[in-house]
């Protein structure tokens, strides 16, 4: 298991399209992808967890990716993150 502490910065939060970006991304992978956020956890690779978790800008949220290509989906959530999500 492999996680990282990050901050969503793009302007309008996890909305739509970058949830849409985001779990479509980590549904590529095989192992486990999870947001950890408010003290809750949602499966990264659902857009609908993703959208239910209200995540806002300037949120600190935690990615927990555990199996066998685990580093791999760390490394793109992290890249798609800092990025800003393409917009």
């Amino acid at each position: 298991m492999v996680s990282k502490e990050l901050v969503l910065t793009n302007a309008q939060g996890f909305h739509m399209r970058p949830a849409s970006v985001f779990a479509t991304a980590m549904g590529k992978y095989s192992c486990d992808v999870t947001i950890k956020f408010n003290g809750n956890q949602y499966n990264a690779k659902s857009l609908l967890n993703i959208i239910a978790a209200c995540i806002k800008c300037g949120s600190d949220i935690e990615i927990v990716c555990d199996g066998a290509d685990e580093n791999e989906a760390l490394a793109e959530a992290t890249q798609l993150i800092e990025s800003g999500l393409g917009e």
